[in-house]
């Protein structure tokens, strides 16, 4: 017997004396002394454990892998169990663990970097948040004096609770029984990196042009327009331009600042790529006295995103920050018998929830550029 199992005995004797003796002092002493004995086990099985993968982690580390924390592998090996087996559906639902916040929250991370529009707006991780608190109209927020009862009124009523209502996203996740093998890492990589780029498009697309009908409410959508219950928003009236020059864009900047109420010092200009590389990259490219072309220059600073989703001879403009996205996600994986890409595969589910909208109607424009030509630059 070692000297660890001797200390147990020890305590398990005092512990029969103290509770046959109906003394409730020594039973708490012998209680500390137990919790002691067990917490030193404890931290002397866990110290060695981490010394054995403390090499193996240190060299992966320098080879820029992400390692995995417990729950996460513990949750990636049951998933990957639960995939294998014959009734998947019902493996699935008696997972009893869910998909860990540091994984959910690294996709988010990876999802806002995977698109320089998500990289520009104010997007929030919402998993678990139901209710947010959000500014309205334009109370001013300090005051020189005294706190009246009137200013009190005007500050509560410039603050609201909006309901996180989220729209769901979904992403099909195929895989192929034979990689299941390759253990949690593989699986936690893999799943990480299918959301990133099926769920990213979907997003964006939304955050431009959204519906408002279960979906984001998109930049060019108009916020003050009569909505029909269950009816797409309308979109904004186009405002037409013909060039890029400051006279032109200085009243659109204007009509950002929400009257005057707010200063605007960039914004961004998202079109479809075919008009950046017809219209806007021919027109801001000049050639300095080295003889070097320098793109993008404006006489304003203008963040230029390439997006698809923009129809060819229109773009928004507008202020990034000004768009709340709020992105929630589902902490299950889900198997779906609605689809099948190949003999050998299971395809599964999971969902990504959303809401979106522009904080007022003066923080994005749609613009009509079919007419802006090459030769406006001259």
């Amino acid at each position: 017997m070692s000297v660890k199992d001797l200390k147990r005995e020890e305590i398990k004797e005092k512990a029969i004396k103290a509770i046959n003796d109906g003394n409730t002092k020594e039973q708490t002493e012998v209680i500390e002394d137990w919790m002691q004995s067990v917490a030193l086990e404890v931290a002397e099985r866990v110290s060695k454990e981490q010394s054995r993968l403390q090499n193996d982690t240190i060299i992966l580390t320098n080879r820029g892998e992400k390692q995995l924390t417990s729950a996460e592998i513990n949750y990636f090996e049951k998933l990957a169990t639960a995939m294998k087996a014959n009734n998947v559906r019902q493996a699935l639902t008696d997972i009893d663990v869910v998909m860990p916040i540091t994984t959910i929250n690294r996709v988010f991370d990876e999802l806002v970097e995977a698109h320089p529009l998500l990289k520009k707006i104010k997007a929030q991780n919402v998993t678990g948040i139901t209710e947010t608190i959000k500014r309205t109209g334009d109370v001013e927020l300090a005051w020189w004096g005294t706190l009246c009862e009137e200013i009190k009124k005007e500050l509560e009523a410039g603050f609201k609770k909006e309901s996180t209502t989220l729209y769901k996203l979904s992403a099909f996740l195929p895989i192929c029984k034979a990689y299941l093998v390759l253990g949690p890492a593989w699986l936690e990589t893999y799943i990480r990196t299918i959301l990133t780029e099926s769920l990213s498009a979907g997003l964006v697309k939304a955050i431009v042009t959204g519906t408002g009908v279960n979906q984001p409410y998109g930049m060019d959508r108009d916020l003050e327009a009569a909505i029909t219950p269950g009816q797409p928003v309308p979109r904004k009236t186009a405002i037409t331009i013909k060039d890029f020059e400051p006279k032109t864009l200085g009243k659109i900047i204007a009509k950002l600042t929400n009257k005057g109420k707010r200063i605007v010092s960039k914004v961004i200009l998202v079109v479809n790529p075919v008009d950046y590389w017809e219209k806007v990259w021919a027109i801001t490219t000049t050639k300095n006295a080295l003889g070097q072309y320098i793109a993008n220059q404006f006489p304003f600073p203008v963040d230029i995103i390439q997006e698809p989703s923009v129809e060819i001879g229109e773009a928004v403009i507008g202020l990034a920050e000004k768009y709340d996205l709020s992105v929630g996600m589902a902490q299950k994986v889900e198997y779906s018998d609605e689809f099948r890409f190949l003999d050998d595969e299971r395809v599964y589910i999971t969902k990504l929830y959303a809401n979106g909208k522009a904080v007022d109607n003066n923080s994005f424009f749609l613009l009509d550029i079919s007419g802006v030509t090459t030769e406006a630059a001259a």
